[in-house]
C-alpha cells in the first residue's frame, strides 16, 4: 500500500468483533488538569469517606471509568482491561495456544464439532461429537463456550488432561493434551458448479491477505472463471490487511480508503500499489448485516471502483477509527479518534444504539440454519455519491449492495417445530448433529450424498426420543429445514469444514444469485451490465426474498 504522506507512529489495526472496529493503534498521552480535575477528586474523596454504605476507591474510580465513557455516546470508545488486550492480541493474531477444536454447548455439554488440521487435538485423536466431561478432575457439565475455552487454551507444551464421552463408546476415555500454537484458518474456498471460485473470509488477521491470494490461486489454476468473496459474517480484523486484499483487485494507484481526524497527523491516503492481480475476471462480494469495518473497506472500493458487483444485505455501517493508549497497569483504552471514508468520499457509519440494534436483531427473521439474521433497517434521506463509471451509491448506515438478496428463512410450520422442540429439551440442530455422528460412524458414503428418506426417518425417531414434542405432520411439513440439517451435519461429520461449506453454499440463496450472475458474464464490465440488468428486472430496490412463509 501507498500513503499520500508520511506516517511515522503507530500500527493500524481493524474490527476485532462488530462491537470494536477499525483501529489506529499508537501511544498516548497524559490528559490536561483543570477545576473539573480537582472537582473530580473531591467528589471521589467526600463519596468514599461520607457514602452510607462502604465503597473501595478502586471500585469508585471504575464507576467514574465507566460513567465517562457511557456518557459519550460512542460504542467504540471502551476500557480494556489486560485480559481484554490478551484477546485482542490473540484476534489479530489468529494464533493462540490451545488443542486445535472448534467447541460448542451440545445438550449442556461442551462438545467438539471440528477438530483442526495438524493440531494436538487429532493427533491425540480427538473426534468430532466427543464430549468434554471433565478438565483437569473437574466437572465441565454446564459450561459455557467461553470458560471452556479460557480453560483449555494456554501456553504452548502446557499440557492439559480432559476426559471425554464418545458415541459408541461405553467409558470414558481420559486423554492428555500438550498444547501448541494454533493457526486459525482465515480463507476456504472450493468451486462451484465447474467454473465458478468461491472463497469465504472470516476475518482480517495478519495471514489473511496471503491465505486469500493462495486460495484464489488454486481455485484460478482449477479453471475458475469467476470469483465469489463471501464476508458474511465477517466482522474484520487488521486494517492492513483489509487494504492488502482490496489491492490485490484494484490497479496500481487507484484509492482504496482515506483516514480523516481532528487530530492532523491521522489523515491518510491509502492507495493500491500492486496492480490488479485478477485483472479481467469478475467477482462478486457478498456482504450482509454482520460484515463489518474491514469488510466494508473491501466492499466499498471494490463496489466505488466498479471492479466488482456487491449481493446480500446491507452491512454493519463500521466507518470510525479507534486509537488504542496504554495506560498503566497493563490497561488499554481505544478512543474514536477518526472515520474512514471509501473512494468516493463516502462514510458508512451508521448511528448506533445498542438496545435498539438488539430488538432489531431479535425482531428479524430466522435463517433456515438457525441463526438470527441481521438485517438493518435503511436509513432515510442517504447521501448519493457516484461510482468510477457514474453508477449511484449511497453513504451512511453501512454499504447498500447492488442487488439487495435476502437469506432463506424458515417458514412458519419450520419455526414451531424449531419452538416446540427447543422448548421440550431437543434443540432440533444438536438432535441432528449426534445422529449425524452415530450415522457417519455406522455408514460410508461419498461427499455428493442426497438425503434420504431413511435419514428423515431416523432423524424423526431421535427427535422422538429426545423428547420432543412435536407432531409428525409438522415434522414432514418441516422438510427443507429437516434436509437442511441433516445435509450439513453429516457433511461436517464426515468430511469436515470444507465439505460443510461447500453443502451450505450450494443450498444458499444469495450464493446462488452470485453464480447466476457469474455465468452470464465474462469479464467485470459484463457482470456490471447483468447485474444492473437483473436490478431493473425486479424494481426499484434490486431486492430478492430467500424462502418465505409456505414457500418451499
Amino acid at each position: 500500500m501507498r500513503l499520500e504522506r508520511s506516517w511515522t507512529t503507530g500500527v493500524l489495526v481493524g474490527a476485532i468483533a462488530l462491537a470494536t472496529g477499525g483501529w489506529l493503534i499508537n501511544q498516548g498521552g497524559a490528559a490536561s488538569g483543570g477545576d473539573s480535575r480537582r472537582l473530580l477528586e473531591e467528589i471521589h474523596r467526600l463519596i468514599s469517606a461520607r457514602f452510607v454504605d462502604e465503597i473501595p476507591p478502586e471500585e469508585l474510580y471504575q464507576m467514574a471509568i465507566d460513567g465517562m465513557l457511557e456518557n459519550l455516546g460512542d460504542p467504540y470508545t471502551t476500557f480494556l482491561e489486560p485480559r481484554d488486550s490478551e484477546d485482542l492480541r490473540l484476534t489479530t493474531t489468529g494464533n493462540y495456544g490451545g488443542l486445535g477444536v472448534r467447541i460448542d454447548v451440545k445438550d449442556d455439554w461442551i462438545t467438539v464439532v471440528q477438530v483442526l488440521p495438524n493440531s494436538p487435538a487429532l493427533r491425540e485423536g480427538l473426534e468430532v461429537g466427543d464430549r468434554i466431561i471433565e478438565v483437569e478432575g473437574e466437572s465441565a457439565e454446564g459450561w459455557s463456550v467461553d470458560k471452556a475455552v479460557d480453560t483449555l487454551r494456554g501456553e504452548k507444551g502446557a499440557p492439559v488432561d480432559i476426559t471425554i464421552a464418545r458415541v459408541g463408546v461405553d467409558l470414558p476415555l481420559s486423554i492428555r493434551i500438550v498444547r501448541d500454537v494454533i493457526q486459525v484458518a482465515q480463507a476456504q474456498g472450493f468451486i462451484l458448479d465447474d467454473e465458478i471460485g468461491y472463497v469465504t473470509l472470516r476475518g482480517f488477521s495478519r495471514q489473511a491477505q496471503e491465505e486469500l491470494v493462495a486460495t484464489l490461486d488454486r481455485l484460478i489454476e482449477q479453471g475458475a472463471s469467476g470469483l465469489i468473496l463471501d464476508l458474511r459474517r465477517n466482522p474484520g480484523g487488521l486494517l492492513p490487511e483489509g487494504i492488502d486484499v482490496t489491492d490485490l483487485f484494484l490497479e496500481r494507484g487507484a484509492a482504496v480508503v482515506e483516514t480523516r481526524s481532528r487530530l492532523d497527523e491521522q489523515n491518510y491516503q491509502f492507495r493500491a500499489s500492486n496492480g490488479d492481480r485478477y485483472a479481467g475476471i469478475p467477482v462478486v462480494v457478498v456482504v450482509d448485516g454482520l460484515s463489518a469495518s474491514a469488510s466494508e473497506i473491501v466492499a466499498g472500493a471494490l463496489q466505488d471502483h466498479d471492479r466488482a458487483v456487491v449481493v446480500g444485505t446491507t452491512t454493519f455501517g463500521k466507518g470510525s477509527v479507534q486509537t488504542l493508549y496504554r495506560l498503566s497497569g497493563d490497561n488499554s483504552m481505544k478512543v474514536t479518534t477518526a472515520r474512514w471514508y471509501t473512494p468516493a468520499g463516502r462514510s458508512i457509519t451508521r448511528d448506533f444504539d445498542r438496545e435498539s440494534a438488539l430488538r432489531n436483531l431479535a425482531a428479524n427473521a430466522v435463517a433456515i440454519s438457525g441463526e438470527p439474521i441481521a438485517a438493518p433497517s435503511e436509513p432515510e434521506d442517504r447521501e448519493e455519491f457516484t461510482t468510477t463509471g457514474g453508477r449511484t451509491v449511497y453513504g451512511g448506515g453501512g454499504i447498500t449492495p447492488d442487488l439487495i438478496v435476502y437469506r432463506d428463512t424458515l417458514s412458519t410450520e419450520e419455526q414451531e417445530l424449531r419452538r416446540l422442540a427447543t422448548r421440550s429439551g431437543a434443540i432440533p440442530r444438536n438432535v441432528v448433529f449426534r445422529w449425524a455422528v452415530g450415522y457417519s460412524n455406522d455408514h460410508d458414503f461419498n461427499e455428493g450424498f442426497s438425503v434420504t428418506q431413511g435419514m428423515r426417518e431416523e432423524v424423526w425417531a431421535a427427535l422422538v426420543d429426545a423428547g420432543a414434542e412435536i407432531e409428525r405432520e409438522l415434522f414432514d411439513q418441516s422438510r427443507t429445514y429437516v434436509d437442511w440439517l441433516i445435509a450439513d451435519e453429516l457433511a461436517g461429520a464426515e468430511f469436515g469444514e470444507v465439505p460443510q461449506l461447500r453443502s451450505r453454499a450450494v443450498r444458499d440463496a444469495q450464493i446462488q444469485v452470485a453464480i447466476d450472475l457469474l455465468m452470464e458474464a465474462d469479464s467485470p464490465e459484463a457482470l456490471l451490465t447483468v447485474a444492473a440488468r437483473v436490478a431493473e428486472e425486479r424494481g426499484a430496490d434490486g431486492a430478492e426474498s430467500g424462502q418465505t412463509d409456505g414457500d418451499h
